[in-house]
């Protein structure tokens, strides 16, 4: 860990809810190179309640002080997707450092637009894709670089995300999928940014996307909203290595698998589980077996899951891999390097997302 400290500054805290206050201020709360030192909430009354839960003195309802204070290296932003653009660029603009939650925007031209303009401003940013950090999926990368599987032959995912006939408020904005926040770019896109992670990116697919739950209904009000978003997406292709890749998620239904992904090879297979199909928030399970014997767990080995000390409070709770990626952000700070994912990466991501949607509404094989 570098020596250096960290003032970080969060955009989008709320005293009663959310993901800054579920990952990100306990991840950055466990960390000793991290300090928060500026929230900003939609009013100035949330902003002043979220500071005096969270102890931070620098509160605004303007994002645009908060980006401008002078002790402020690193600017989160854990808001709805549609503003993410416009508060990382601010960000940006001012000389920050950004860490950005996924998706990155709400499509390709917003990815692209703030990727630019990180590396015309030289600055670090990176986007929340944590999934990457965790132990176990660096528990797969080693076996699979050791052999453990041979070649890989195929790899299947199935998944789940939220349920399907109901929805609170603050996430009804997803059933529009004009605001880039639903089954594609949230379940999908992480899921299938540890598959490219660990095996390699795609060179051709197809894809199926349906709406087969048109209306869903809003838990606190019971009113029916109209949904645009599909519920059901299905993508089939074939990776760098050769290696034949298989993905259906599709919105929660009882009794159905959380999240499941194996990889077959010559000589093996790794099977991972979890509750479901975001695999940085709940904690996954692997096991593996060589020849024709049954899989068996595997213990992710404790020097990985140990890797950020600092950390091991958090382990199980969904500010582990946040706290991870932050933990890996502030290596790359202090020593040049690039292991956590940036906007660069971000946008690898949407260019996928938006191959699967060209496929699924034209029904033809997509080259990428």
């Amino acid at each position: 860990m570098p020596d250096s400290t960290l003032g970080v500054g969060i955009i989008g805290v709320s005293p009663v809810r959310g993901w800054a206050a579920t990952a990100h201020i306990p991840a950055l709360r466990a960390l000793p190179n991290y300090e928060i030192r500026a929230l900003s909430a939609h009013s100035a009354e949330s902003a002043r309640a979220a500071g005096e839960l969270f102890e931070v003195a620098a509160v605004f309802s303007d994002h645009q002080q908060l980006v401008t204070q002078p002790d402020v290296d690193l600017v989160a932003v854990t808001v709805k997707v549609p503003h993410h653009r416009e508060l990382v660029a601010a960000a940006l603009d001012a000389g920050k450092a950004v860490y950005c939650e996924w998706p990155l925007g709400r499509d390709l031209d917003d990815a692209r637009a703030m990727a630019a303009l990180a590396t015309q401003q030289g600055a670090p940013a990176v986007v929340g894709l944590q999934a990457r950090q965790a132990p176990a999926i660096e528990f797969v990368k080693e076996l699979l670089r050791d052999g453990y599987v041979g070649e890989v032959l195929s790899t299947t995912m199935v998944g789940l995300s939220v349920p399907g006939d109901v929805v609170v408020q603050a996430n009804a904005y997803m059933l529009d999928k004009a605001n880039g926040a639903n089954l594609l770019t949230v379940a999908i896109g992480h899921s299938l940014d540890i598959l490219n992670y660990v095996l390699g990116e795609f060179t051709d697919l197809s894809a199926v996307a349906d709406l087969r739950r048109p209306l869903i209904t809003i838990e606190e009000t019971g009113q029916q909203i109209v949904k645009t978003a599909a519920d059901q997406i299905a993508v089939i292709g074939t990776l760098t290595s050769g290696a034949t890749a298989s993905i259906h998620v599709r919105e929660a239904v009882a009794g159905g698998t959380g999240f499941l992904w194996e990889i077959n090879g010559t000589d093996g297979t790794l099977r991972m589980t979890a509750d479901a199909a975001i695999p940085g928030i709940f904690p996954l399970t692997l096991a593996g077996a060589r020849g024709r014997n049954e899989p068996a767990e595997l213990a992710t080995p404790a020097a990985l899951i140990h890797k950020w000390p600092p950390l091991t409070s958090l382990e199980g709770t969904p500010a582990y891999n946040v706290g991870r990626a932050y933990a890996a952000f502030a290596a790359d700070i202090a020593d040049g390097t690039h292991t956590v994912p940036d906007f660069a990466d971000a946008v690898r991501r949407h260019e996928l997302i938006s191959a699967i949607e060209r496929s699924a509404a034209s029904g033809d094989r997509v080259k990428l």
